[in-house]
């Protein structure tokens, strides 16, 4: 235990964060996202909402420059409250997040560092964030 961490960010959560670059990604992903598919690197935190996750990491990780989160688009092209949601979780908006088309989402999310799969039942709960330089006065 380690006080002042949020009781999402696991010990092996933490080091992969740790071990994350800047501008490398995580991927917060919701129970249909195709994470083990796409993935070299999966954490499993069943339970949980992909909001939540996002919060915690958050707590942690700044954001590298905008877009510091990319957000699938809907099927509709509406934004879905759970993608309110992750936005408020992230302390971005819809200016500074970037939406993506499903497909392509998954080529992006291929690339990323890790993806963290959680309970999340809500569609299109899924959110990319960018780590950004830890420690920079504008962090």
């Amino acid at each position: 235990m380690l006080e002042g961490i949020h009781p999402l960010l696991t010990g092996e959560l933490l080091l992969h964060l740790d071990r994350m670059g800047h501008s490398d990604a995580v991927v917060v992903a919701d129970a249909h996202f195709p994470a083990w598919a796409l993935g070299a690197r999966v954490l499993d935190l069943p339970g949980t909402t992909t909001p939540a996750v996002v919060a915690a990491i958050r707590s942690v990780l700044p954001l590298d420059d905008a877009p510091g989160m990319d957000l699938m688009t809907s099927a509709d092209g509406e934004v879905l409250d759970v993608q309110r949601e992750l936005m408020e979780a992230a302390s971005t908006d819809e200016d500074s997040t970037r939406f993506v088309e499903r497909f392509a989402y998954y080529d992006v999310a291929r690339d990323a560092y890790l993806m963290v799969r959680t309970g999340e039942t809500r569609k299109y709960g899924n959110a990319l964030l960018r780590k950004g330089v830890v420690g920079h006065p504008s962090a």
